[in-house]
């Protein structure tokens, strides 16, 4: 049994939708369409996978509709720390999450690139039917939510401030101008043009990267040129001096507060063909 939920709802099963649903049941598979419209849908769909042994695919346009059932996943199965079982590694707070296929719709989630998914219809249900199983990282924050992609914190031409802690190392203090800040789990690995990090979905570590200007004076004139500082490890706490704009697994909001980022070592899990 296969569960194929439309993580883009309103709009009626899509072209792509029936196309994968087709496939599935040309391999021998039997199939539910879900209309993922609320949480309570996308609960229903985890639940009958975790507790039939089917499986999931999710059919998406963005990375925070695929997170979106990912974060769902996490509120059902992650256990509360007083019954953390005694086998969970000690860099872990989650279990396995059971995998899931995704199925791009008009607009493919920019995570499938950086994990190195199938993306035809045909392909992802032969991945989904195979079972061949990628796992990877998985970044969680303390507000609550999940990242698979990444984050990139400012951008563009505003500069902004904010204390930078990876472990235990301060990357920025707070004090100096920054132009952005990449936390990178698959992507992010550049931004404007200007190369950042090589993140690695599977290497059970958080790529942080931080793009600060520095003035170059020389004897006619000064120059500015940005200065890239690199790191790696299990978890980054970002504090803004004032609100700056950030975008999480392409979500757009205001970094208003300290924020907590952690790594939970290959607990996500994906259907490829690779």
């Amino acid at each position: 049994m296969l569960s194929l939920v439309d993580g883009a709802p309103g709009c009626g099963p899509r072209t792509q939708v029936l196309a994968c649903s087709d496939a599935l049941k040309g391999l021998g598979a039997s199939v539910a369409l879900v209309d993922a419209s609320d949480n309570a849908a996308i609960d229903a769909a985890i639940d009958a996978t975790s507790s039939s042994g089917s499986r999931l695919i999710v059919a998406a346009d963005t990375d925070a509709q695929v997170r979106a059932v990912v974060r769902r996943a996490v509120r059902l199965l992650a256990p509360p720390p007083s019954k953390r079982p005694d086998d969970l590694p000690d860099d872990r707070t989650i279990p396995d999450l059971p995998p899931i296929g995704i199925l791009p719709l008009a607009e493919r989630p920019a995570i499938m690139g950086g994990l190195g998914l199938p993306v035809t219809p045909a392909e992802v249900a032969a991945a989904v039917v195979t079972g061949r199983v990628a796992r990877t990282d998985l970044l969680r924050h303390d507000g609550g939510g999940v990242t698979i992609h990444g984050v990139r914190i400012g951008g563009g031409d505003r500069i902004w401030r904010g204390k930078i802690a990876l472990d235990d190392v301060i990357l920025s203090d707070g004090s100096e101008p920054l132009v952005t800040c990449v936390v990178a789990n698959a992507g992010y690995g550049e931004a404007d043009g200007l190369p950042l990090c090589e993140p690695d979905a599977a290497d059970g570590v958080i790529d942080v990267a931080i793009a600060t200007p520095f003035v170059h004076r020389g004897f006619i004139k000064r120059r500015t040129r940005i200065e890239v500082r690199r790191a790696r490890g299990r978890a980054v706490a970002i504090t803004p001096v004032a609100d700056v704009p950030h975008v999480d697994d392409g979500t757009v909001t205001d970094l208003t507060r300290k924020r907590t980022w952690w790594m939970e070592r290959g607990a996500a899990g994906w259907y490829t063909t690779a």
